[in-house]
Formats: C-alpha cells, sequence, structure tokens
C-alpha cells in the first residue's frame, strides 16, 4: 500500500504502530459495513479523533496512478463508515521477483546494520521471504553496509560487558583528533550510522562519538560508572538539535547552493536579491561554519555574524595570496625581483 500525500497528525506517534493499525482497518471495516466510529474506534484501541485521522490517510492510498478507481474508497453515513473500494488490499499479497527480491536485499541490509536490535526477529523474517521465494531467495546478492562494523561491534561489547573506554576520537566540527576516556552508556543508530553514548570524563558530559570517527579504542580494566547527572539525549529530531546559545550563522545563497536548507536544520530562509536565498541556522562550532562555508565557494556569501565573516575573508585571501606566482613576462621590479602577479582563483565571497 503507498501513499500520494502526507498524513495530518495531532502529535508524535511511531509510524510503525500506525502502519500496523492501517492494515488491520481496511480488512476490520470490510467485515463490518456501517459500524460506528465511535466502536471501532474501542475496537480498535484508539480515539475517535485518531481513527479519523487514519480513515483521512486511508483516502489517499492505494494503488500507484492515484486516481479514480486506484484509491481506497468509503462512505459515510453519519457517524457510521462503510469501504465502498478496498483497492485489492483484501487479496492474498503475491509478490513479483523483482518485488521479493527487493524485500530480501532490504532485510539482509538491516541484518548487516551495525547496532540493529531485533535482529533475531529481521533473521526469522528474511528467512520466511527467502523460503517463499525459492530460488529467487538463494539469489547471489551481497549486501555490506559503509562504515565500520566491526568497531561498531568492538564498541557493543564493551557496553555490554561495563567497561571504561580509552578512545582516540576525530572531532569533524573542530577538525581535529583527541584522546578521552569515556563511560559508555549505550550504542544508537541515527540516520543509518552508529554511534555511541558515552560520559566523557574530558569534557564532564554525555556526547555522542560516531563509530567511524574512533580512530583507536582500549577497553580498561575498570567498570564504566556514568554519574547520576548522566541522561541519555532525546534523539527524536536527530542528532544534532539547535539550541539558543550556539552561535547564529546567515549566509546568502545563489540557486545552486540553495541544497543546504534541506540538508541542515535552518531556523529561517528569506529570499533575497534575484534568485538568492538568506539562511539563517544555528552551528555548534565556527570553525566547523567556516570550512562549510568555503567548501561552497561562489554559492554563498557570508552575512553575519561578524568574526565569521573575519574568518572567511582571512582565509580566501590567503588562498588568492598563494595563488600569486613570479610571472616572468610581467618583467621585473626595480630591485631585479621578478614581479608577482596573482592569479585569479575562486574562493567563497564575504561581506
Amino acid at each position: 500500500m503507498t501513499t500520494s500525500s502526507p498524513a495530518r497528525s495531532s502529535g508524535p506517534r511511531p509510524s510503525a504502530d500506525r502502519l500496523a493499525r492501517l492494515l488491520n482497518l481496511v480488512p476490520y471495516l470490510l467485515a463490518r459495513p456501517g459500524i460506528e466510529v465511535a466502536e471501532a474506534a474501542a475496537d480498535l484501541g484508539v480515539t475517535e479523533r485518531q481513527l479519523r485521522e487514519d480513515l483521512e490517510l486511508l483516502w489517499v492510498c492505494g494503488l500507484p496512478g492515484y486516481g479514480p478507481g486506484d484509491l481506497i474508497d468509503m462512505a459515510f453515513d453519519g457517524d457510521r463508515v462503510t469501504i465502498t473500494y478496498d483497492a485489492g488490499i483484501d487479496r492474498p499479497l503475491r509478490l513479483t521477483p523483482d518485488e521479493a527480491l527487493a524485500l530480501v536485499v532490504a532485510l539482509r541490509m538491516l541484518a548487516e546494520t551495525p547496532g540493529m536490535a531485533n535482529r533475531d526477529a529481521i533473521e526469522r523474517a528474511l528467512a520466511k521471504i527467502e523460503n517463499a521465494a525459492g530460488d529467487l531467495g538463494g539469489a547471489p546478492v551481497a549486501v555490506r553496509m559503509p562504515g565500520d562494523g566491526d568497531r561498531a561491534d568492538t564498541l557493543r561489547g564493551a557496553v555490554e560487558r561495563g567497561r571504561a573506554l580509552r578512545i582516540t576520537y576525530y572531532t569533524a566540527t573542530r577538525d581535529e583528533t583527541s584522546e578521552r576516556v569515556v563511560d559508555p552508556m549505550r550504542m544508537l543508530m541515527v540516520g543509518g550510522r552508529a554511534y555511541l553514548e558515552a560520559w566523557c570524563r574530558r569534557a564532564e558530559a554525555v556526547r555522542l562519538f560516531r563509530a567511524d570517527r574512533i580512530d583507536a579504542l582500549t577497553e580498561l580494566d575498570e567498570p564504566a560508572v556514568a554519574p547520576p547527572q548522566a541522561q541519555p539525549h532525546d534523539l527524536s529530531a536527530g542528532v544534532f538539535q539547535p539550541t539558543p546559545e550556539l552561535p547564529l550563522v546567515t549566509v546568502r545563497v545563489g540557486r545552486a547552493g540553495r541544497w543546504i536548507t534541506e540538508y541542515y536544520p535552518c531556523e529561517q530562509v528569506r529570499p533575497g536579491d534575484g534568485d538568492e536565498w538568506l539562511v539563517s541556522l544555528r552551528v555548534s562550532d565556527l570553525g566547523w561554519a567556516r570550512r562549510f562555508v568555503l567548501g561552497l565557494g561562489p554559492e554563498a556569501t557570508v552575512v553575519s555574524p561578524p568574526e565569521l565573516v573575519e574568518q572567511v575573508r582571512d582565509v580566501a585571501q590567503s588562498a588568492l595570496d598563494a595563488y600569486s606566482v613570479p610571472d616572468t613576462a610581467a618583467g621585473f621590479a626595480s630591485d631585479g625581483a621578478p614581479r608577482v602577479v596573482p592569479r585569479p582563483a575562486t574562493a567563497a565571497a564575504t561581506h
């Protein structure tokens, strides 16, 4: 079952729970035409409001094409609802060879993902689909996830054994490598990457360490003992969660630089002159912001803060100076030294 538009929701709910409820809702209503919404909500263990939101979502679910005769349809008579077209959901599912292979590949990828919980359930589902797919299930398809799976397994073992770790870690925001002792708390998977959440004795705070940025680690004999104030992060909104105390950076970007508004959490996006946008976002470190803006090249102009404007200007000028070379065709200065002529170079513009 596919959807052609997002559902409206009154609040956050686990998507997996809602999907299971939607899949059960159609056969439930098919077996009970004309049932009252209140009765159906009580049977399904949801509020009437949640059920009505689910019915609204069902209205845009169905088969590819999303035209008349493709989407699930229903009729309301006061507070009673009847499914008038089920888009074939009542028929047994029969996968095409391509669909079966896609499921096998997806489940194998999940099974290979470092830190994935409920791996036994994934392997059981994979075995059932491979058995149903017959010869296709044994197709020579190898799936390997990017990243350091062995490192994630080692970290997971340290968490399970409750041991402190000495790690060498690369911090991308500051472009530096440091050594620190941490007390592991748990392993996480966020955005397809494995993270170690631990109490960092150097920072005296809970920190997240990306597994693929841990260059070296040693499991210590001492136990991992996080202090009482060490609380797990709420990562429901992602790893990076902007807060008001972080520096606010504003850049002017052209059409080719608009992609940053989709990739990074932005506080404000305003139209500028012509095709330009003024984009404001929080950053954890101005050093990272400097490298980020310079990487955008001529597509970005720093507007604020002033210290970032100065840093980008200095680095850009240094890059231009590095392109200055002796040009014998330009002749010589009065002291006999060859004239130095700067070659044109591309650098991030600043105010």
